[in-house]
């Protein structure tokens, strides 16, 4: 990452700007301004339950809402909630979420921090690393008896999905009303000044609020950032949906990914992506879609990627929109091995052997959906098979899946 200079001494109502920037809700301002004019480090949280341990640009508008607050001086906690994850959390859900295992947790947990970094500063006075199982797992039955008392369930059952979950006679478990009240609890294990999180979160992070009140201590802040829409428009960013943008995919295929997000979308990207002003975001979006999605394309790599050849992935992104081969294909060598008594090989085959799909019947279902080019041209032939002499032409033979997947196979000596 670029390093940004820290401006500890900026003054407040500068700092109220940036981070204001892109935020849904803020309880309260006024709170956050007097925070500020202290002029003392805040600890600034935001709780994560590693439940996947892949990352994408939807995670990355939290993430560099906290970068914001490190290049101020701030500190953020970046808390792992390695023991809240076991309980499963439910907001958005229809159905009770089947729990992990905290070895789970702490597995994805790994992977999720080591995404982290590529947008935090790692300075030990800007960056704390905690796991919430540190004060939960020790609480006893009679703790946890006094942590609930000090909520109803009234106030507990005003969340959405509870009250929906409600009405539509849905099983709620009784472990599922603890969540907001642990995940508040970890507000006052930290002395949390502020803390982040998405707009989903809302009710979880106001319960954190009032307990800390209730335990003797300033109430923190509490800022919501919006989900990032995802590709298909519809929903928000989701690997399970499959309408994401990986933090750790390549440059060309992240710039590929941002020149398809839906032009009514653009403002959104920019704004919470970007550090461009206002003025430029409105006068990139009068102007012609193409050169908005290609400047969104450039602030976004560029971020993510600082040493990445912009020019190299856009023109790469031009090479397959005109339906050409780019020059830098992944190449996979098919042993020899692979090839029948008749020295030819299946195309389903080849298409697992390039990790395209993960069967042979995926494969033949691809070709048979007509998502699959050879060598440029359409293959729509299951149960098509390719030769040795085709495998050990000059530079093999590429095979294309959907719009921007390729892999070059060569037959191996």
């Amino acid at each position: 990452m670029t390093t940004t200079e820290i401006r500890p001494n900026l003054p407040v109502d500068e700092q109220l700007a940036i981070l204001r920037r892109g935020v849904v809700d803020l309880v309260t301002e006024d709170d956050l301004r007097r925070k500020l004019e202290r002029g003392q480090p805040l600890r600034i949280k935001l709780g994560a339950d590693p439940t996947r341990p892949d990352l994408h640009l939807g995670h990355a508008v939290i993430l560099r809402k906290m970068r914001q607050f490190q290049d101020l001086g701030h500190k953020v906690i970046m808390l792992i909630g390695d023991f809240t994850a076991m309980i499963g959390d439910p907001s958005g859900k229809s159905k009770t979420r089947p729990p992990l295992t905290l070895e789970e947790t702490r597995a994805n947990a790994q992977s999720y921090l080591e995404q982290c970094r590529l947008i935090l500063r790692d300075e030990p006075e800007l960056l704390e690393l905690r796991f919430n199982s540190e004060w939960l797992e020790p609480l006893g039955y009679a703790d946890v008896i006094r942590l609930a008392s000090r909520y109803t369930v009234a106030r507990i059952l005003e969340r959405d999905d509870f009250t929906k979950r409600l009405s539509a006679g849905t099983p709620i478990s009784l472990h599922e009303l603890l969540y907001p009240l642990t995940q508040g609890y970890d507000s006052v294990a930290l002395h949390a000044d502020v803390e982040l999180g998405g707009t989903d979160q809302l009710f979880n992070n106001l319960v954190g609020r009032a307990l800390q009140r209730d335990y003797g201590q300033e109430p923190q802040v509490v800022m919501t950032l919006p989900l990032l829409v995802g590709l298909d428009g519809t929903e928000k960013m989701s690997k399970s949906l499959d309408n994401y943008i990986g933090l750790t995919d390549e440059p060309d295929v992240m710039f590929a990914g941002l020149m398809k997000v839906p032009d009514p979308l653009l403002e959104n990207y920019f704004t919470l992506l970007t550090d461009l002003p206002p003025e430029r975001i409105q006068e990139l979006l009068a102007g012609h879609p193409v050169a908005a999605h290609r400047e969104l394309a450039r602030q976004v790599v560029a971020w993510l990627h600082p040493q990445a050849d912009l020019a190299a992935a856009e023109e790469r992104f031009r090479a397959v929109a005109k339906g050409g081969i780019p020059e830098n294909v992944p190449t996979v060598t098919v042993a020899r091995e692979e090839l029948g008594e008749s020295g030819r090989v299946s195309m389903a085959r080849l298409v697992v052997l390039a990790g395209l799909e993960p069967s042979n019947g995926a494969a033949r279902k691809l070709i048979g959906n007509r998502g699959l080019k050879l060598n440029g041209k359409p293959y729509t032939e299951p149960q098509g098979t390719l030769s040795q002499d085709e495998l050990t032409e000059e530079g093999g033979v590429v095979i294309q899946k959907g719009k921007d997947r390729f892999v070059r196979l060569i037959l191996g000596t």
